[in-house]
């Protein structure tokens, strides 16, 4: 089974590591080491849930349901043009983005309310996890349901790899955004991405 496991973890990578809204949210909390642990842990065990539902074959269920993605999809577009304006204000006011080194002043429960959105409004997250991956976990079934679970397995545990190191490793990045003006460049970066994200859902 290390065969599916591993075709799993490939294409679980291939897909998750994109310059996208819900990184672009873990990179920013990983620098200024916000709540990192949490964040990670709800971007993990979303995708884990979200996996194991199309190793299932929720998929089906949810590519007949169109109407239901298209609500998730325009409620997306309204939260991410929501968070990149809240970007664009935070680059106003550079004493404002300085790393906390521990000392954090986010409130838990707004820091992942905003991950929850990030992860569950987004419609292409449904199509990577439930569809795609579940689609392909099928391919692997190898006469018996053991091979597109280990293949499920796989995918986890690269979401779980990505989470981990976008959230933790971020830290190292922090040298080079020690000044305000690196920090209103990174906020107008993730508004751009936000941005960027929300037309594509809209126009796709």
């Amino acid at each position: 089974m290390i065969t599916p496991a591993a075709a799993g973890l490939a294409t679980g990578l291939s897909l998750i590591v994109a310059i996208g809204a819900q990184n672009a949210f873990v990179l920013r909390q990983g620098l200024r080491r916000s709540h990192v642990g949490p964040v990670v842990a709800v971007c993990a065990l979303s995708d884990a849930v979200l996996i194991a539902a199309g190793v299932a074959g929720i998929g089906t269920l949810v590519d007949r349901a169109g109407w239901v993605v298209e609500v998730v999809r325009w409620l997306g577009v309204v939260f991410l043009l929501w968070y990149a304006a809240s970007s664009l204000r935070r680059a106003r006011r550079p004493e404002a983005l300085a790393p906390r080194n521990g000392n954090d002043s986010e409130a838990l429960g707004g820091v992942l309310a905003r991950t929850v959105a990030l992860t569950w409004l987004n419609p292409h997250v449904y199509l990577d996890t439930v569809l795609l991956i579940g689609s392909i976990a099928a391919a692997h079934d190898g006469g018996s349901e053991a091979g597109r679970w280990w293949f499920g397995a796989g995918a986890v545990l690269g979401s779980i790899v990505w989470f981990c190191g976008l959230g933790f490793g971020a830290r190292l990045l922090a040298p080079l955004l020690a000044r305000p003006r690196a920090w209103q460049v990174l906020e107008v970066a993730i508004a751009v991405t936000m941005v960027a994200v929300a037309v594509k859902l809209a126009t796709g």
